[in-house]
């Protein structure tokens, strides 16, 4: 793969839906870092997938996250990954990363990265 074909899937808007594992992320982190680093990872998580440096999460993520407590994240997340463009003039990244929480999984076995529609 090209860099021109690279910069062209990057540049492209897309929604997908993650399940990450938090459990081993925050592995041997103390008990009062444990959530604050869990967002961190979900932020490390969201760059590296979608290749945009700017990633915002939602609200309610956080709220997710820290729902049982600074010690007690839960061991996995359902995440869906947006990337849009950014409508600020002033910032130098043309795209942007949302990070929102995806309500009433009930198990998480089976289940794979999937490409969401935009219209949902």
């Amino acid at each position: 793969m090209t860099n021109d074909k690279k910069r062209q899937a990057i540049s492209q808007v897309v929604t997908r839906e993650y399940t990450i594992n938090l459990h081993k992320r925050i592995h041997g982190v103390g008990f009062k870092r444990r959530a604050p680093r869990a967002v961190k990872e979900i932020k490390k998580f969201a760059e590296k997938m979608m290749g945009t440096p700017d990633v915002r999460i939602d609200t309610r993520l956080n709220k997710h996250v820290w729902h049982k407590g600074v010690k007690n994240v839960p061991f996995r997340v359902r995440v869906r990954l947006a990337r849009k463009r950014n409508e600020d003039e002033d910032s130098i990244h043309k795209l942007y990363t949302l990070v929102t929480v995806v309500e009433g999984v009930e198990s998480f076995k089976g289940l794979t990265t999937q490409n969401v529609d935009v219209d949902e």
